[in-house]
């Protein structure tokens, strides 16, 4: 029969509204086969979840209780840990991505989580006196019922790096999950959802494979913030459409993130790191690596290590512990991928031609790996983010046209610098227009440090302290004790 996930709205686990029961299905990209179903979310869905959090916000103690709200971040994430390995197995079964990157997903989700509890009981605001007996009090408080939109690509993080501030800021929310991944969403919730403490419709899930839903979401009076990450194309139109409540927004959008590479480099530790950086998650990471900058005098060099590079990833499923990279999330994308490549040609030079493998694979997802020299900056294969394992190598004659290339893009997500040069690795990380720069490594990702994007990649933080300030706002209370 296969599993099924069902909307949670107001402590209640029940399918579809509308009496139709509607459903879609889940499938492995591996294989094509079917996993399970989802109750189809609707319009009437999210205006109940979106209700019953708005009560949950003013009818309960939640958003005045810190240490409930720490606790429960705790105990969520303990049943979380204790149900790992389930969860981990779902998720590589519904995205494809290896079960190693799915075990890395877990964890950092858990630390969020316990990183958060402790932020919740540290919600601190300021007192001063203005004048003798005059006082001005900024307190920081909850902003209310939050949207909060999860993608496919990496769901479990991306839920709880959102969620979990909601959280602890005292905010309910509405989730609405991709219908991809909605099996593995759905498990984490149910270590949620019976937690001691836990108000019912302060948190509710809704899954659906169009948009009705997250389009309610936005447009709603009642929604004070929505935390969206995905396409730039998707984060305008919920801009757009947000405009009429003037609502909180906070966007991780596309990213084209390049790495800059200089002579006095670990040559070896760039080429393998950088390697893994554009095939994680089969490149359908908004940080994974896009463009190589390398400098001419090493460029042949780097060149002929990347090509071997690339050629010696192993595609396959993401449950074989020999796998180096697993399935893209479906056909369609695995199609785009391919048509993508053939023209490619036609934009410079295809150093390792990527291709959908042959054999047990062709009735998945799978493509190998694309390696492309392009020279002309204006090439759609540099300005435009392509979601997939394909690394555009250029070249550069000094640090001025470094930076300069990686800066010539919409986009200001995430770089990194590979150089033995201190006072270089500081001069251009500070040059790049990236919101993440990391020096010598990739995808350092942490609870504790903020992450978002600059220009076309959005706007808002991301973990940290400042992870919660999409979902605060700060009040003024003036008093006087004198006359």
């Amino acid at each position: 029969m296969g599993s099924q996930a069902l909307n949670w709205i107001d402590g209640e686990w029940c399918p579809a509204a509308g009496g139709d029961g509607a459903t879609g299905a889940c499938f492995d990209p591996a294989t094509g086969d079917k996993v399970g179903t989802f109750a189809e979310g609707t319009s009437a869905d999210a205006e109940a979840a979106i209700a019953a959090a708005g009560r949950a916000f003013e009818t309960t103690s939640w958003a005045h209780s810190p240490r409930l709200r720490a606790q429960v971040l705790l105990d969520f994430a303990d049943r979380l840990s204790a149900r790992r390995s389930e969860i981990e197995a779902m998720l590589t079964r519904v995205n494809g991505k290896l079960l190693r990157e799915s075990a890395g997903e877990l964890s950092a989700s858990i630390s969020e989580l316990r990183y958060y509890a402790g932020l919740a009981r540290n919600l601190f605001g300021r007192h001063t006196e203005i004048e003798e007996g005059c006082y001005s009090i900024l307190a920081r408080e909850a902003a209310g019922v939050a949207g909060i939109i999860v993608p496919w690509n990496a769901p479990i993080t991306l839920l709880i790096r959102s969620l979990a501030p909601a959280m602890a800021a005292g905010c309910t929310s509405v989730i609405k999950t991709a219908h991809q991944t909605c099996l593995a969403n759905d498990l984490v919730l149910k270590c949620l959802a019976d937690v001691p403490g836990l108000p019912n419709g302060s948190v509710n899930c809704i899954t659906e494979s169009g948009s009705i839903v997250a389009e309610t979401m936005v447009a709603s009076l009642k929604v004070d913030v929505i935390s969206f990450t995905g396409s730039g194309g998707v984060g305008k139109r919920i801009m757009a459409a947000a405009a009429g409540t003037l609502k909180c927004l906070s966007l991780e959008l596309g990213g084209k993130a390049p790495s800059l590479v200089f002579p006095d480099c670990n040559r070896r530790k760039a080429v393998a790191t950088i390697t893994a950086a554009a095939t994680v998650m089969a490149g359908q990471m908004c940080t994974a690596a896009a463009r190589v900058l390398v400098h001419e005098s090493i460029a042949d060099e780097l060149q002929t290590d990347f090509v071997a590079a690339f050629k010696q990833i192993v595609v396959g499923p993401g449950c074989e512990p020999s796998s180096q990279m697993g399935p893209l999330i479906d056909r369609n994308n695995r199609d785009r991928i391919l048509r993508l490549i053939e023209t490619a040609g036609d934009h410079g030079r295809l150093l390792v031609r990527g291709c959908a493998p042959d054999g047990r694979l062709a009735v998945g997802a799978f493509v190998t790996p694309t390696l492309a020299a392009i020279k002309d900056v204006d090439s759609p294969l540099i300005q435009d983010e392509i979601f997939g394992p394909f690394l555009v190598f250029e070249t550069f004659a000094d640090e001025a046209e470094a930076i300069a290339r990686a800066n010539a893009t919409c986009y200001g997500l995430a770089a990194s610098v590979w150089t033995a040069d201190h006072a270089r690795a500081k001069r251009v990380s500070h040059a790049l227009r990236a919101g993440t720069v990391w020096i010598n490594s990739y995808n350092r990702l942490f609870p504790e440090a903020e992450t978002g994007g600059y220009r076309e990649s959005g706007f808002g933080r991301l973990h940290g302290v400042e992870g919660l300030n999409d979902f605060l706002q700060t009040k003024h209370v003036y008093y006087e004790t004198v006359g």
